[in-house]
């Protein structure tokens, strides 16, 4: 093998391994927000808090992990899904 074959593997193996880092991080992210997701609709629940299939599908599809922390905190107080899902300007 020449010189430059054994650079381009070198290469070819740096590139797959940045690549498998960086999916592994974007799966591991999207699992923390899914887990977040189920949390917040759990608690809802657990409160009696009626979730239409709008709501629970934006939910579900938000990967804003600090906005998900703030909708299960409000769900712990919430006497509605309004009081919890509200944009705080």
């Amino acid at each position: 093998m020449t010189q430059l074959a054994r650079e381009f593997e070198a290469y070819k193996a740096q590139l797959v391994a940045t690549g498998e880092a960086r999916g592994e991080a974007r799966g591991e992210a999207r699992g923390e927000a899914r887990g977040k997701a189920k949390s917040l609709l759990a608690v809802m629940a657990a409160r009696g808090l009626f979730v239409n299939d709008l709501v629970r599908a934006q939910i579900l599809r938000c990967q804003d992990l600090t906005q998900l922390d703030r909708w299960i905190t409000r769900a712990a107080t919430a006497k509605s899904v309004s009081d919890v899902m509200i944009a705080v300007a």
